[in-house]
């Protein structure tokens, strides 16, 4: 048994990212099927053409799929991991030279380029009609239901509702924050949702609800509403707004109506749970020829069973 021997550093190293990733890697999947080549044209009216060369827009949408693929959550901590790991650097198209960008680079870009491109709905419509063009979605049968998401706010920066009066913010003055919401007090999605006014504000996402739906303590949250076409759980739309029930059912109107504009969708047959079951969205549902099966939504704590195109004849 010999020692083990010190090999003296070599002078040129010949590597290969390719031949590092596995065949059977889940990235390796997903870049087979990825198209991006729309993301420029998008994005072209957002850039200068003069300056410093920006980071490639490609590059975050790239290493933010392997945040969403591999449960890394964090922008800062993505970073860090996509800078020792071969597979991730390999996707995002980084040879082991390039420079992994700042965290701060998918805040301005979200705040900045993409937020007003739409380039991440962008994104998913193109994914969408990949599916409806390979015959992963039928547009007969779809489900309808939200996910609370909870807000990066807390209780102790939040102003209750017998304080809060929009009137006395100068938005001038405000943070942004402050000024989306005050732009959005009209939309359906959000202020005009509901004339309930919220317990609590809080004062660095006050467009955020104030919840306790998960039966425990209450926190600040949004809904995140998918339209599922039933056939191989794809998603075909999604629409956030706060997490209050009558914001929830108004997102499905909207979801309805994109899906049926943009990819001609027209479901016969809805599925929901009791929330999405009042009588406004169930009449509305059957006026467009769309078979609702959905709980009658009763405050009375009664369930009359489910409504379908019958109960309207």
């Amino acid at each position: 048994m010999g020692p083990r021997q010190e090999a003296q550093p070599a002078l040129f190293y010949e590597f290969s990212l390719e031949d590092h990733v596995p065949q059977n890697h889940l990235l390796r999947y997903i870049d087979r099927f990825k198209d991006l080549s729309g993301i420029r044209t998008c994005l072209a009216d957002f850039y200068s053409h003069t300056g410093r060369p920006s980071v490639d827009p490609e590059l975050p949408i790239r290493m933010l799929l392997v945040g969403y693929c591999f449960g890394i959550r964090s922008e800062r901590r993505l970073c860090d991991e996509v800078h020792p790991n071969l597979a991730y650097r390999w996707f995002c198209r980084l040879d082991l030279s390039a420079r992994v960008p700042d965290h701060s680079t998918f805040s301005k870009n979200r705040h900045g380029r993409f937020r007003d491109s739409e380039l991440l709905r962008h994104l998913f419509e193109t994914t969408v009609a990949r599916c409806i063009e390979k015959g992963l979605v039928s547009g007969q049968r779809m489900a309808v239901d939200a996910s609370l998401i909870e807000a990066d706010a807390n209780k102790q920066s939040s102003t209750p509702k017998e304080e809060w009066d929009a009137g006395s913010i100068n938005p001038a003055d405000a943070p942004r924050a402050v000024r989306e919401y005050l732009a959005m007090l009209d939309e359906a999605a959000f202020g005009a949702a509901s004339e309930v006014q919220p317990k609590f504000t809080s004062h660095s996402d006050p467009a955020s609800q104030w919840t306790a739906a998960r039966k425990g303590p209450a926190f600040f949250s949004y809904s995140d509403n998918y339209l599922i076409d039933t056939d191989h759980g794809v998603i075909v739309d999604v629409e956030a707004t706060r997490s209050i029930r009558q914001a929830e059912v108004g997102s499905t109107k909207t979801m309805l109506k994109r899906v049926k504009a943009k990819f001609d969708l027209h479901p016969e047959h809805l599925i929901a749970d009791t929330a999405y079951g009042t009588a406004s969205m169930l009449g509305w549902l059957v006026d467009r020829k769309n078979e609702p099966h959905i709980s009658v939504f009763d405050k009375s704590g009664r369930n009359d069973g489910t409504w379908t195109r019958a109960d309207f004849a």
